[in-house]
């Protein structure tokens, strides 16, 4: 069956103006056609370290491709408000950008809604074909959609916890309800983990209002905790961090952003090396003509176990010797 793109359907869009969505740079005049430069929309979910690092590398690829004096960012946050991602996207269609970058799964499906045309490159989302209801998805969106992955290998991660915790009986799976990749990545993780012998339970928070809450049901009834790739929880670690360290449940964390905040230990990708990737995708399309419909989702090439030496110090947890330090 052919892809089809998800219809949003986000109920009271936000009549936000671009200035109101969290800007973190000067917004530039879109450049004049045929004039040899190039605006880029880049509209990021919300603030913390991995989709930074994921914007930077991105804004840094794209600089070195098509050189520093030849593209305009527009640079907008949206401080975790989907309906926000949509205002943004929306105005960045109705200035005519050249390509929009959309920095976490709620960005990319504002984006997909607002334009069939200009390219979109997503960037930090974990499955394409869950984020946009695609059927049979094949690694290839099609349209004007392509991107990379941030996805790692849930199975590793799920054996990461039976290295570390051997003799734990119970995981608690914690993450947004509202976020359909962290769904995703939880449902699969959860059946690896049963299939080693742990019992298993879903733990979900609505948004930041209720993590505390639901975190401490999940401590209370927990051995250890994973929480996947899930950018509430990342934006939220001190606040989960504040009743699992407490509580002396350790974390498991999809990302390392996570881990550095709340976790012990993660398999992890650099994130701004996916930008990097991203951004090499944005000169190809936009200075070599290369058909965005053709383009296949990229994935990051390395993971690497990392942990957090002094919560792994602090909950008594030994980690093995080809860990790496979080810096």
């Amino acid at each position: 069956m052919k892809k089809k793109l998800l219809a949003l359907t986000l109920a009271g869009v936000m009549t936000l103006g671009l200035a109101a969505c969290g800007s973190t740079e000067e917004t530039q005049e879109p450049a004049a056609s045929g004039d040899g430069t190039y605006t880029i929309g880049i509209c990021q979910l919300v603030q913390h370290d991995a989709l930074d690092a994921a914007t930077q590398g991105f804004m840094d690829a794209v600089k070195e491709g098509l050189g520093e004096e030849n593209v305009h960012f527009l640079e907008q946050n949206a401080a975790n408000d989907p309906a926000a991602c949509s205002s943004i996207c929306g105005q960045f269609v109705s200035e005519g950008v050249d390509l929009i970058l959309a920095n976490a799964t709620p960005a990319l499906q504002a984006a997909v809604a607002a334009t069939g045309s200009i390219p979109i490159l997503g960037t930090s989302v974990t499955e394409y074909g869950v984020a946009l209801d695609i059927d049979d998805f094949d690694g290839t969106v099609g349209g004007n959609v392509s991107g990379t992955s941030d996805l790692a290998p849930l199975d590793q991660q799920a054996a990461m916890v039976k290295e570390l915790f051997p003799n734990a009986k119970t995981v608690g799976l914690l993450y947004c309800s509202g976020e359909a990749n962290s769904q995703y990545q939880v449902d699969t993780v959860k059946g690896y983990l049963e299939d080693l012998g742990y019992t298993c339970e879903l733990y979900s928070f609505v948004d930041s209002n209720d993590v505390t809450s639901v975190t401490k049901t999940a401590c209370d009834n927990s051995d250890v905790i994973y929480i996947p790739t899930d950018n509430t929880a990342a934006s939220n670690a001190e606040a989960i961090n504040n009743v699992a360290q407490p509580a002396g449940v350790p974390i498991v964390a999809g990302e390392e952003g996570i881990c550095a905040g709340c976790g012990v230990a993660t398999l992890s990708i650099s994130y701004y090396d996916l930008g990097v990737a991203t951004g090499k995708m944005a000169v190809r399309i936009l200075k070599d003509g290369e058909d965005i419909s053709t383009m296949a989702i990229e994935y990051a090439p390395e993971f690497t176990k990392k942990y957090n030496v002094d919560l792994a110090d602090a909950l008594g947890v030994a980690i093995p010797d080809d860990y790496v330090a979080i810096s």
